[in-house]
């Protein structure tokens, strides 16, 4: 394969956003090997690991609908915000932990701070927002100086967090189907020219 088609190559979907229930709360998770874009941050972040650029980790972005759109910032999208955190936490140390006890390194972005949750090792934050765009290909709205992720089904009412692992596709399709109930098989890499 031509290095010029290889550096087309932007992700490979592990699994396609699926709806899970994770202790009474709907997450929707997707899982996608991280594309050369995402492991430049992923190296800047998680600064312990010594990832390179051609390093395989695999991004577990997830999306929750919030009763409200999150731009607002009163108190109410305060309540919210703080709801959906700590669901995805909950659910992000579970997976984390499940890719762990399996050998693999994984990791969640604090989606208050843009750190990571588990290694408390990088003042680097990572952009939720970018991630989202560059991972699953959702669209953005400029708000001023912000950039507001649109989810396609609930625009811009979406609460996005992501974890990350070391874990080959299968691994992180088993262990997501086990709250997910899909089997998803790895797919061969997309490529955009």
């Amino acid at each position: 394969v031509p290095d010029r088609v290889m550096a087309a190559v932007l992700a490979a979907e592990v699994l396609a956003p699926t709806a899970l229930v994770h202790a009474g709360n709907e997450i929707e998770v997707a899982a996608v090997v991280a594309p050369r874009s995402v492991m430049r941050e992923v190296a800047h972040i998680f600064t312990a690991n010594k990832f390179g650029v051609g390093d395989h980790v695999v991004a577990i972005p997830t999306a929750q609908r919030s009763k409200m759109e999150l731009v607002n910032w009163d108190d109410d999208a305060a309540v919210e915000k703080d709801r959906l955190l700590e669901a995805f936490a909950a659910f992000a140390a579970e997976i984390c932990e499940a890719f762990g006890a399996q050998g693999h390194w994984a990791d969640y972005v604090d989606p208050c701070s843009g750190l990571p949750a588990i290694a408390k090792d990088s003042t680097h934050v990572y952009d939720e927002v970018a991630g989202m765009q560059t991972l699953l290909k959702y669209e953005v709205s400029q708000a001023g100086p912000c950039k507001i992720l649109l989810h396609p089904t609930w625009g811009s009412a979406v609460y996005p967090a992501t974890c990350f692992t070391s874990a080959p596709a299968d691994v992180v399709a088993a262990v997501l189907a086990k709250r997910t109930g899909v089997v998803a098989p790895p797919r061969r890499p997309r490529c955009v020219y």
